[in-house]
């Protein structure tokens, strides 16, 4: 690897790792605002202005915050918990390119930290092992409430793993890949040419059914609201982090905004194009390259690439919270059947569909 290769790598290592730390304390203030938005309340309005500084006030005290481990906890599994749930949450995006290649010097610069062939499995295989601090940290918390957090964690993750798989067979099928850069640039091609509107090949539109499976499968996977039953107040006091406090709470916390970003990069790259211009964006990149700002060689196209998929990840992450201060939790029975008896065969029917159509040449 040349000097210009392993530069480009730790440039993109480290954009993406300020990325999803800067999104910690920004979906703090998004949750609270949000929810104050959807509850005719104020929301922090105190700390600077809009309340902005509140974020950054409560990074601060969990960081100051005394940090002492229960005395009837397991404290060595108790202290590894939080960090098995951190670490696969950050490695799942390094298959996620956030914009497509340029020519540097004669280097082709892809922008994603691993181009790996096997993309998707990888971010499943890791994005997997999540559960296992989540495991660790209701068993060594030595409490009930905390234990059974934790077994319905487990529960629910293999149970809609099943159709999170399934719902993305079908887009494999059709692009005949399991790799996220080639399924993003396969998806900026057309799909069906209406007078002058053009409708791309994204995955929403050639995979209807499977963009459905896929959402309801990330809100489980990530225990987000309606499917938060591992942490549900009214039943388990806090669930698996009932025992945790200061920067070990607050890495399980890290944790869950994370693996959103990286649930809402997923479905931005499989189903709404990745790093694909948004409708308007073509024009603004003409604009933007006559007026000479940035150097040429396709700079101002990476550019607007990148603020594209920041925007549809964006929407997704706040489609998370709208539907967390929207829907009520689920029953834990429910939860069970619904991804058992109606989405798991709603998955096999779409890959039998798909395989259909793709034998009759309509796909």
């Amino acid at each position: 690897m040349s000097s210009l290769e392993t530069t480009l790598m730790f440039v993109k290592i480290a954009i993406v790792l300020m990325g999803l730390l800067l999104t910690v304390p920004i979906m703090l203030f998004v949750e609270r605002r949000g929810s104050a938005l959807m509850q005719n309340r104020l929301g922090p309005n105190r700390m600077g202005p809009f309340g902005l500084f509140q974020a950054a006030c409560d990074v601060v005290k969990f960081i100051f915050k005394e940090d002492r481990a229960p005395g009837h906890v397991n404290k060595f599994y108790y202290t590894i918990a939080p960090w098995i749930a951190v670490i696969p949450a950050f490695m799942t995006f390094a298959v996620i390119p956030f914009a497509g290649s340029l020519q540097i010097d004669g280097v082709e610069a892809k922008f994603l930290i691993a181009n790996l062939d096997v993309g998707v499995l990888y971010c499943f295989s890791i994005a997997s092992l999540g559960v296992y601090g989540i495991i660790m940290a209701g068993w060594a918390s030595n409490n009930k409430y905390s234990l059974l957090g934790s077994l319905r964690s487990s529960a629910q993750m293999i149970s809609y793993e099943l159709t999170l798989g399934l719902s993305i067979v079908g887009l494999m099928m059709v692009f005949q890949s399991v790799n996220l850069g080639e399924i993003a640039a396969a998806q900026g091609e057309t799909l069906i040419q209406l007078g002058p509107i053009s409708v791309p090949k994204w995955g929403v539109f050639i995979q209807p059914l499977g963009f459905i499976l896929f959402l309801v499968s990330m809100f489980a996977e990530t225990n987000r609201l309606p499917f938060d039953l591992p942490e549900g107040e009214s039943e388990l006091i806090a669930g698996y982090h009932l025992e945790y406090g200061s920067m070990r709470f607050a890495l399980f916390m890290m944790a869950e905004f994370v693996n959103m970003a990286v649930a809402s990069g997923l479905i931005a790259t499989l189903f709404f194009g990745g790093w694909q211009l948004l409708p308007g964006m073509g024009f603004l990149v003409g604009q933007v390259e006559n007026l000479g700002i940035l150097p040429p060689g396709g700079w101002v196209q990476v550019l607007f690439q990148g603020l594209s998929f920041v925007i549809k990840v964006a929407f997704f992450m706040w489609f998370f919270v709208w539907v967390r201060w929207t829907l009520p939790r689920f029953r834990f029975d429910q939860l069970m059947n619904l991804g058992w008896k109606v989405l798991f065969p709603l998955g096999l029917v779409n890959v039998l569909v798909t395989g259909l159509l793709i034998y009759k040449g309509v796909l």
